[in-house]
């Protein structure tokens, strides 16, 4: 972890370039580093996946209204400094990447993390091995 999931209104796909933001916060999340410059979130395990609504409805339901909910699942046992640091980052990254949209039309944004023990996770794939020591 971290695992993030980009949800988006889908009338935000001709102007949003999403890959790019996806790609913005992969880079956001392996550069956080703590006090000792020790990775905070390991490069193997950070994901960032996007998901357009083609359904929605967005305050008053008007169709040029769009909405952006970036969520965060990290794990448990990092330091509440280095969360809200990461947080705060990736939300710059975020309001940088859609300022022009922001400028332009009605946007909202939220970016979430969410911290926790889950019930059940089960991990098995051949990335962290590419990122071992680095």
């Amino acid at each position: 972890m971290p695992h993030v999931v980009v949800q988006y209104t889908a009338n935000l796909e001709p102007d949003a370039n999403v890959g790019a933001l996806c790609k913005a916060l992969a880079e956001v999340l392996v550069a956080q580093r703590d006090a000792a410059g020790a990775r905070v979130f390991p490069i193997g395990g950070t994901r960032v996946l996007a998901v357009p609504a083609a359904q929605f409805a967005v305050a008053d339901g008007a169709p040029d209204r769009a909405f952006v909910y970036v969520n965060v699942r990290i794990a448990r046992g990092r330091e509440r400094a280095l969360v809200d640091a990461a947080g705060e980052a990736m939300m710059a990254a975020v309001r940088a990447h859609f300022a022009d949209l922001l400028a332009r039309r009605a946007l909202g944004i939220t970016l979430q993390i969410d911290e926790g023990a889950p019930v059940f996770d089960a991990k098995h794939g051949t990335l962290h091995p590419l990122f071992a020591g680095r």
